[in-house]
């Protein structure tokens, strides 16, 4: 019975030990299976989260040539230009964009000005028509009008003459001066040229195209091989106006498992758990990597905005404020956390102004853009100070491309005015030594042309006595004596009222002048130097010239300043004939501007002296102090005009400035 029971027992132990090797291999067997799962699944979320990448960096790539395309097309209006013109410069721009098909300049009923087809196709419409497609550009049009920016069209498809066609999308641009809209530009882009780019980036196992909610393809590039590993990644390409939906495709081969199972499997469990380890090392040192990295990059932008002398302030979409910097802080005199979450009535705002900069927030808040190049306003310290700032806004955008609210950037202007106040009184400072030294060099001529005059007067005076004396006189021998005595009185007093009307200092003030009226004003002065020279003065104006905007005293000096110079210039031996012609004419190419002119039949300009010309101190007389041209340049640079000089043929040289015509007020700085 023993060795019955023994066996038994044996049996009971080789049977208990077969469950325990089966449940173990089971478990071993259920482990890798399980690891091969996850190690599957591991695998295809890494080719997922690649591909989910590779087309979110698709979609910034094409939004980022959407944005160089709208600041190359918003270019071509730079300086209002002509129909033809601007047709040389679209085409450039479509030859070089290829994704562009048309471009169109339109007025404010949509009617086409210009326009322009890219080269590297037939033309687009040619097979229905542009008319055929009015309304989509209409709606695009309208849509643009009410968000005051570009949109863009939902995609449509047109035939081509070959029998095939293409998917294309409208954009419109709004053309507005003063906040009305004078016309659009449009654009057509081809969706199926925006993937050729993005195609040339592709590996050979991808497919990206533009597709409809339901899927359907719009546009495509790759070629895709269908296997049972396919990744696909969508990702919405968000434009004001429309959405297009950018799916990419990605395919890998299934893994094949080890062919004997027995064999690799302990190598399959100890590879399985040693990668594990591996990637999550690698995955813990990334995410400390990344982690160091983002509080070096915190502390970078700290210190760099700590160290700014540009004050900082962000503001939310409703206007509270979110952050604000140290220059900030210090430039109004309150402190971060008195700042933070203000809206309305901002302690810096000057009681007096709050309303208005209440209401130009309003105004910026509703999604209106401000000046890229900034502008001026007053902030008032905390301890009352007021001071003026330089402030340039824009929008403060996520990393999701969508606004959250404005970022401002601060400059205390006040020492660049305290500069510009010296500056421009150092300038009137020399402009009255200028007038000064002037009137010095005309003493003597005036000398000379006071004594005709009162020698004059003497002699009507001396004759009337003797009449008055010996008896022998008629009353109208008295009268046309002392008619003769006033002509010269009258005469001394304009000359020296002429000098006086120059040398006097006035506030400088633009005032609207006939031409006449400037050369009128320095006529008397031009002769008294004219008549001592032998010069002969001879005034062209062209008929219906309209007035002139100027500072009358400053461009009087100007005119008398060239004037002078010219007939200086003709005082030499070997010019017998001296003719110094003044003349005013309207610009033929831009009728705004009124072209004033002072010719001489001198010798010219050395080449030498032409280079410093215009430059302070520069002279080639002996009593000359180097500044008359200098503050001539000055004073029409003032006036937005233009001083130039040039040779006169067949001899001289001739000196043209420009001034705004009465109407262009507006336009002057």
């Amino acid at each position: 019975m023993a060795p019955v029971e023994s066996r038994r027992e044996r049996w009971r132990a080789h049977g208990r030990r077969r469950v325990l090797w089966s449940a173990l291999a089971a478990l071993v067997v259920a482990l890798l299976v399980t690891l091969v799962w996850l190690a599957g699944r591991y695998e295809a979320s890494q080719v997922q989260s690649r591909l989910e990448r590779d087309a979110a960096d698709a979609v910034g790539d094409i939004r980022s040539r959407l944005t160089r395309n709208l600041q190359s097309l918003q270019a071509l209006q730079f300086g209002d230009p002509k129909p033809v013109a601007w047709t040389g410069e679209a085409t450039a721009l479509l030859r070089e964009r290829r994704e562009l098909l048309r471009i169109e300049w339109r007025d404010s009923q949509f009617g086409i000005l210009a326009q322009a087809g890219t080269p590297y196709r037939p033309p687009v419409f040619e097979r229905l028509g542009r008319d055929s497609v009015q309304s989509e550009v209409t709606q695009v049009c309208n849509a643009a009008r009410r968000i005051s920016g570009p949109a863009y069209s939902t995609s449509y498809f047109v035939p081509l003459t070959d029998g095939l066609g293409i998917e294309v999308m409208e954009m419109c641009l709004p053309l507005a001066s003063a906040g009305v809209v004078m016309g659009y530009l449009v654009a057509t882009y081809s969706l199926q040229d925006l993937l050729d780019d993005l195609a040339r980036q592709l590996t050979r196992s991808q497919e990206v195209a533009f597709t409809e909610g339901d899927g359907t393809r719009l546009a495509m590039r790759g070629t895709a091989r269908r296997t049972s590993r396919v990744f696909s990644a969508q990702h919405l390409l968000d434009l004001p106006g429309t959405t297009l939906v950018l799916r990419m495709d990605s395919w890998r081969g299934a893994p094949d498992l080890f062919p004997n199972v027995l064999t690799a499997l302990v190598t399959a469990m100890s590879i399985a758990l040693v990668s594990i380890l591996l990637l999550l090392g690698k995955d813990m040192r990334r995410r400390l990597k990344a982690e160091s990295d983002l509080a070096d990059a915190l502390a970078f932008r700290k210190a760099m905005e700590d160290s700014l002398v540009t004050g900082l302030r962000a503001r939310d979409l409703e206007g509270r404020i979110t952050y604000v910097n140290p220059a900030f802080c210090q430039m109004v005199g309150f402190s971060a956390e008195e700042l933070m979450g203000q809206s309305a009535n901002a302690p810096y705002w000057p009681p007096e102004l709050a309303d208005e900069y209440k209401k130009r927030q309003d105004i910026r808040l509703a999604g209106n853009v401000p000046p890229r190049e900034g502008f001026e306003s007053v902030f008032m310290h905390k301890d009352g100070t007021r001071f003026p700032v330089l402030i340039i806004e824009a929008p403060l955008i996520n990393a999701h491309g969508v606004q959250t609210g404005w970022m401002s950037a601060f400059l205390d202007i006040r020492e660049q005015r305290r500069i510009e106040e010296l500056s421009r009184a150092s300038q009137d400072r020399l402009q009255a030594t200028a007038r000064l030294a002037m009137v010095g060099e005309m003493a003597s001529l005036l000398s000379h042309e006071l004594n005709q005059p009162l020698a004059a007067i003497a002699s009507y005076a001396t004759g009337t006595r003797n009449l008055l004396q010996q008896g022998a006189h008629t009353l109208a021998d008295v009268d046309l004596a002392m008619h003769r005595i006033a002509e010269q009185a009258e005469r001394a007093g304009k000359v020296i009222k002429s000098v006086h009307d120059f040398v006097r200092r006035r506030d400088q003030a633009r005032e609207v002048v006939a031409p006449q009226a400037l050369f009128d004003a320095i006529l008397p002065l031009v002769n008294l130097q004219a008549r001592k020279l032998g010069v002969q003065v001879q005034l062209r104006l062209d008929p219906g010239l309209p007035q002139v905007l100027c500072d009358r005293t400053m461009v009087e000096q100007v005119l008398l300043n060239l004037a002078r110079n010219g007939m200086q210039a003709m005082d030499r031996p070997e010019i017998r004939r001296r003719v110094l012609q003044l003349g005013v004419q309207r610009v033929t190419a831009d009728p705004r501007w009124i072209e004033f002119s002072v010719t001489d039949v001198g010798p010219g300009i050395a080449p030498e002296v032409a280079q410093q010309l215009f430059t302070p101190f520069f002279t080639t007389k002996a009593e000359g102090m180097g500044l008359g041209l200098s503050l001539c340049r000055t004073v029409i640079e003032q006036h937005g005009g233009t001083l130039a000089f040039g040779p006169n043929a067949p001899q001289g040289t001739v000196f043209t400035f420009t001034l705004p015509a009465g109407q262009s007020q507006a336009q002057l700085p």
